[in-house]
């Protein structure tokens, strides 16, 4: 009978987080007490082909083929490649976007960015040397109904006695 060895506890090393240094990303703060951000890199020579959703900013420095729901930023930077549907409110490119994009709120293509395919925006901002070709069209924000008030109807007001004018024979 061979003897059971002891087991020692399991490895655990220390892994440090990468964090992207990308201009209009907040940094997130490493203590507790604040909601985490749901954020997702692909970083370069990295390819991510499927669905993303619930996801609060999608950096893309490699190549992406997806569909991109429920997402409130993306941002595409100068090495980036996103293939695909995506539905956020701000995306900034830097690099390449080829596909069906809505950006709610704001578009955003940098001197090095390249848009093409079905574009929706609420606002855009191009940078001299950026591109965009396709179908584009403006988002129009839904007016807001104003509230309808009751029609005025004149109403009748019977007078009591001591209201009527009082008669005097004369």
């Amino acid at each position: 009978m061979a003897a059971k060895e002891k087991q020692s506890p399991a490895f655990r090393p220390e892994l440090t987080r990468r964090v992207a240094d990308l201009p209009g990303v907040p940094r997130r703060s490493s203590g507790s007490g604040g909601e985490e951000s749901k954020k997702l890199i692909v970083g370069r020579d990295i390819s991510l082909n499927g669905d993303i959703t619930a996801c609060d900013t999608l950096v893309v420095e490699g190549s992406v083929q997806a569909s991109l729901s429920d997402s409130r930023m993306m941002q595409i930077v100068e090495s980036g490649v996103f293939n695909g549907k995506a539905e956020i409110d701000v995306a900034e490119i830097r690099g390449r976007f080829d596909g069906d994009m809505t950006a709610r709120e704001r578009l955003i293509i940098r001197a090095t960015g390249r848009v093409s395919g079905q574009i929706r925006y609420g606002e855009i901002q191009i940078e001299k040397g950026g591109k965009i070709a396709g179908t584009i069209e403006v988002l129009v924000p839904e007016p807001i109904a104003e509230p309808r008030l009751p029609e005025r109807r004149p109403v009748e007001v019977e007078k009591t006695e001591k209201e009527k004018p009082a008669e005097v024979d004369a």
